[in-house]
């Protein structure tokens, strides 16, 4: 069973291999970086409101803008205070006195004052905290498991980093690149952290065919269901790269990565359950273990089912909300493409799951119990001489 699962698993290896040879970009795609400018931190030190058309004179109408004196770290202006003129409709601005901002000249001269605009806060500080917060908790109750996880994000984040966004931006295409992508994150990640055994493969060989045809069935009804993706951010996307974008293939790669996670949950799961009731019973029969595997599997499977319908419905909850107070029907609402995309996520990636669990289940059986178990030996009966 060792060899059948390397026979299986090494030409998938393989062609994964020769994937990321192949998609990767040779050169980065040309974007207009200058339009955006450089993002230069800063510290609003005042804020003040004010008319948004100075020229209007006192009839202007009530303040709708707020001047904030943002003080600059770093650029050609570093070290001076600034004026920049923001919107606070209903008097409620996003920045104030007292934050740390970040600044871009977009389009303009980095030396005009007059160029800058506020865009967002700083929040490098909260994050770090965050993260230090996270690696303290998985390595406290994981130890070594738990290094070896951290590794595997690492590693995940690499490839999405490394190969996965450059090669969809450099038009290559993009439901090739996410299973390129989620196979090499999958063989990395489950290995890295799992260490390198048959339990590990089989769960490896489940996640794979769980991610085969959770693709073959986003094809399908993405087709079917007329999803084009095209949307606000991909046309943003397509008029800063200065080229058309796929936006169903964006769709399909964004569902293929997205089940990536809870494939390999379910898939390990029911490997180690396999293994640990093997585990607690050697005699156990190979259709018995089966069934006691597949009641963990159901009751994970509806858990995780559950899972993903509420990250996808937090993920689009204020269109949600927008619908809501538009008062349109939820046939309506959920046949809206942006709704409709969410709701083909949700239910591929779930049938994906369902069918994961007792594929998965069954190869373990098989790998489990591929030895023949013998009773123990009775110890020989020690009899008096008379």
């Amino acid at each position: 069973m060792r060899t059948l699962l390397w026979v299986l698993l090494t030409p998938c290896v393989l062609a994964t291999l020769v994937g990321l040879v192949l998609l990767y970009p040779a050169a980065a795609p040309a974007v207009d970086a200058e339009s955006a400018g450089p993002r230069i931190d800063g510290h609003v030190s005042a804020a003040a409101e004010r008319a948004c058309d100075e020229e209007a004179g006192p009839d202007a109408g009530p303040p709708g803008c707020l001047a904030l004196g943002v003080q600059l770290a770093e650029g050609p202006l570093a070290g001076r205070t600034i004026e920049v003129l923001i919107s606070a409709p209903g008097g409620r601005a996003p920045f104030g006195a007292g934050d740390d901002v970040v600044l871009t000249a977009a389009g303009g001269d980095p030396a005009d004052p007059a160029a800058y605009v506020v865009v967002d806060l700083q929040r490098e500080v909260p994050l770090l905290a965050l993260a230090a917060v996270f690696v303290v908790a998985v390595v406290a109750l994981g130890r070594m498991r738990g290094l070896a996880a951290l590794a595997g994000l690492g590693l995940t984040v690499v490839v999405l980093v490394g190969f996965v966004l450059p090669a969809v931006l450099a038009g290559r295409n993009a439901l090739l690149v996410a299973v390129v992508g989620c196979c090499a994150i999958m063989f990395g990640a489950l290995y890295l952290t799992h260490g390198m055994s048959a339990r590990t493969s089989t769960a490896v060989l489940g996640t794979l065919v769980g991610l085969v045809l959770i693709a073959l069935l986003g094809i399908t009804f993405a087709e079917l269901a007329h999803l084009t993706g095209v949307d606000e951010d991909t046309a943003s996307l397509a008029a800063t790269l200065g080229t058309e974008v796929d936006g169903r293939g964006l769709v399909l790669a964004g569902l293929v990565i997205g089940a990536l996670g809870a494939l390999d949950d379910v898939t390990v799961t029911q490997t180690t359950a396999v293994w640990e009731l093997r585990a607690a019973d050697p005699r156990l029969p190979a259709a018995a273990l089966f069934r006691s595997a597949m009641r963990i599997g159901r009751d994970h499977l509806a858990s995780a089912v559950n899972t993903l319908v509420l990250a996808y419905a937090g993920t689009a909850l204020p269109l949600l909300l927008l619908f809501s107070v538009a008062e349109r029907g939820l046939g309506d609402t959920l046949t809206t493409q942006v709704i409709a995309t969410e709701v083909v996520r949700t239910l591929v990636g779930s049938i994906g799951l369902v069918v994961s669990v007792p594929v998965t289940t069954a190869l373990a059986v098989a790998v489990a119990t591929r030895g023949t178990l013998r009773p123990p030996r009775a110890l020989p009966s020690r009899t008096k001489l008379s």
